[in-house]
């Protein structure tokens, strides 16, 4: 591993962390909404926006380092009809500029919500293409640990997971704030991070599931491969790297699931909203450790077919 790869790592996941949060954000609030109205759905996660931007300006700017000559970055957006690296680079620049403007539209209440909604829905699918296009880089036939459906699964998985737990965490940070504005419970705002909390911690179970079914699968299918590169990589996953393999898939299993079914069942009662953010809060820190061990275990394991 050099520091090219670790700037890989470090775009990759705060990349797909902006993607997953930004869609988390949006089906939230367009929930809250409906049920409470559209001035408490932005209560609940006007300020949770803040997060979004750094966290994707700041994976790009990492992206740079991969760069033989960051200055020459501009190139890269040279061959949308044959790269999928200028594709990655072109939506993740157009998620950062259409997410920002939904951003100030949404914090001013610039236009009417259903245009707002319209930007963010372009956002989102812009965000679906990032991840899709970063997925499909990978696609290299002489890298047999890349070139599987298993690659476009994990990433947008990993989206989607830190996504989830990332709003779980911003929810309960802004909450916080409000009470130190306005302490004592407001119902409505009580109601709301409740009820997000427990879709989250749904959510994070049902994609803990989807992880502990690709990894084993890829893995198997890598050592079963016919080229001897699949199958040292293989052999380095569970051979070489098994430890941090292990870490990373106990991690994910503590975060999202053991954590996940405790906030579950403190948002059925009410008054619980203290444990409820601690636990949110170590979940999410768990999960993206285990994340980025994972993407290591991803640059670290692949090899290349005739080297």
């Amino acid at each position: 591993m050099n520091v090219r790869e670790w700037a890989l790592i470090t775009f990759s996941i705060l990349a797909q962390l902006s993607v997953g949060s930004f869609l988390v954000l949006g089906v939230v609030h367009f929930f809250a909404a409906r049920k409470s109205g559209e001035e408490e759905a932005d209560r609940l996660s006007d300020r949770a926006l803040l997060a979004i931007g750094p966290a994707l300006i700041l994976g790009m700017a990492a992206s740079l380092l991969h760069l033989g000559n960051p200055f020459n970055a501009y190139l890269a957006v040279s061959n949308l009809g044959s790269s999928w690296l200028s594709w990655e680079i072109l939506s993740g620049v157009l998620f950062a500029v259409v997410g920002g403007v939904f951003a100030l539209m949404q914090w001013r209440k610039i236009a009417s919500f259903a245009v707002r909604n319209l930007i963010a829905i372009v956002a989102a699918v812009i965000g679906l293409v990032l991840i899709y296009s970063m997925s499909n880089v990978y696609q290299i036939r002489t890298q047999p640990a890349w070139n599987t459906i298993a690659t476009t699964i994990a990433f947008f998985t990993t989206t989607l997971l830190l996504g989830v737990l990332a709003m779980g965490a911003a929810f309960v940070a802004n909450y916080a704030y409000l009470q130190q504005k306005n302490p004592g419970c407001a119902d409505a705002q009580c109601v709301l991070l409740r009820d997000a909390l427990r879709w989250i911690a749904m959510a994070s179970i049902v994609l803990l599931g989807v992880e502990l079914v690709t990894v084993p699968l890829q893995i198997a299918y890598l050592a079963g491969g016919t080229s001897s590169a699949a199958r040292a990589s293989a052999a380095m996953m569970y051979g070489e790297y098994g430890l941090v393999l292990g870490l990373r898939l106990a991690l994910v299993f503590i975060g999202a699931g053991i954590l996940g079914v405790f906030i579950y069942q403190n948002t059925l009662s009410a008054g619980r909203e203290k444990v409820m953010g601690n636990l949110a809060y170590a979940a999410f820190a768990l999960v993206i450790v285990s994340e980025v061990l994972g993407r290591f275990l991803f640059y670290a394991t692949h090899v290349r077919i005739g080297l």
